[in-house]
């Protein structure tokens, strides 16, 4: 976070004396701070925003230092976070020691932002958002328990269950890396299961000897009826659409890769990246170098990381290409955390367009696996109505779950 942002709030914790000044204002900046700690390392969701909320209602409210006591306890599960909480909470709410803190990683001094590139390499310095302060082991993040000394079980948690980590909670250069090609390997393991499945068909030119021999099961073990097998008529086809804006820091790394193993020499697979405008990208994901393909990506979509605007998008995807990219057997992937800074009735009309030119739309929001999520936001709310399948997406596990669903397609 830019140092303009840690300016002292419109109204201060201790300035609170009735429950109607929370208004938007203060929960403007809670939500800003809750940010603020995620790009630091902390493990914040949802449920931890609903208990500060009723602390910045309760009598803690009027005494700042036994405020930042509170949240203190609650937001901090280690040693880490234990130490560095002070500095962040005074340099947020009070704009003190401003100096000694760093930018976050969800900000970007360059005028375009970030591209693709930096996104994959800043998830792998994730730790180092305090100057210097604090010191973490590699894969201090990841600790899931209270009974040890932070950083002594991450590195071996992370090396035997990295599928089942959420990607926000890896901060490892090493781990990040290793996460990045797990998912292009998966998606393209995906892929050729996908490309090669065939078809059930009466006059198949093959013999599928594994469902006639369980057919005959039913007559004694005879094979009365013979089911044959062909090649599909025609192969599912996907359309990604990838969401790059800023609250989706911590995924998009593993998303591109995921991505570009989808499409690399798939040729019924199409890719768009969205932010603040649509661009199509899947030239430069289809190269065979993962590193290449992020340069070319970074370059063809300058202003990655800034708001989201999933209406437009959306809006600009149906009228110039759905007609050249989408058929029949078209599964539209959106990987996107909903978050949208546009008007959810625009969103609602073009999600309702593009549903009667598919097949089926497959909606993958990472925040589906935080604890307390419910699609509440408008825009998510708006779109839900038109999605066939909504799915998590913030571990490989759940990435991997998705390959049955299609195969049905």
């Amino acid at each position: 976070m830019a140092a303009s942002a840690l300016k002292p709030p419109a109204l201060k914790p201790h300035e609170i004396e009735t429950a109607d000044d929370v208004g938007a204002a203060l929960r403007l900046r809670l939500a800003g701070f809750m940010h603020t700690l995620r790009d630091n390392g902390f493990k914040v969701g949802l449920a931890e925003t609903n208990d500060a909320v009723r602390l910045l209602l309760s009598p803690l409210a009027r005494r700042p230092h036994e405020l930042r006591d509170a949240f203190r306890a609650l937001f901090c599960g280690r040693l880490s976070d234990w130490q560095a909480f002070d500095e962040i909470f005074d340099a947020y709410w009070f704009a003190k020691g401003m100096k000694g803190i760093v930018k976050t990683s969800g900000t970007s001094t360059k005028k375009g932002g970030k591209t693709i590139r930096e996104m994959v390499e800043a998830q792998g310095n994730r730790q180092d958002g305090l100057a210097g302060d604090v010191e973490r082991t590699p894969g201090e993040e990841d600790e899931d328990t209270d009974d040890e000394a932070a950083g002594r079980r991450e590195g071996a948690s992370i090396a035997e269950n990295l599928e089942k980590i959420d990607f926000r909670k890896i901060h490892d250069p090493d781990a990040v890396e290793r996460a990045n090609e797990l998912a292009e390997r998966l998606a393209h393991a995906m892929r050729v299961r996908l490309t090669r499945r065939d078809r059930h068909r009466r006059k198949g030119p093959r013999l599928d000897l594994r469902r006639t021999i369980r057919h005959s099961i039913a007559h004694g073990g005879t094979p009365i009826e013979l089911i044959r097998k062909g090649p599909r008529e025609r192969q599912l086809r996907l359309v990604i659409l990838l969401d790059a804006s800023g609250s989706m820091n911590n995924y998009t790394g593993v998303f591109t890769r995921f991505v570009h193993g989808l499409l690399y020499n798939f040729r019924e697979a199409e890719a768009f990246l969205f932010h603040t405008r649509l661009v199509h990208v899947s030239s430069a994901l289809k190269e065979r170098d993962a590193a290449r393909a992020l340069d070319r990506m970074g370059l063809m979509a300058q202003g990655v990381g800034g708001g989201t605007k999933i209406g437009e998008a959306l809006a600009d995807f149906n009228r110039w290409h759905a007609a050249r990219v989408i058929h029949s057997r078209t599964c539209v992937i959106i990987l996107s955390d909903g978050y949208d800074t546009g008007d959810p009735e625009r969103l609602g009309h073009e999600m309702a367009t593009l549903r009667r030119r598919c097949n089926r739309i497959v909606w993958i929001n990472p925040l589906i696996g935080w604890q307390g999520y419910e699609p509440t936001a408008g825009g998510m709310s708006a779109a839900l109505p038109f999605v066939d399948l909504f799915a998590p997406a913030h571990n490989l596990e759940s990435l991997a779950a998705l390959e049955p669903y299609l195969a049905n397609l």
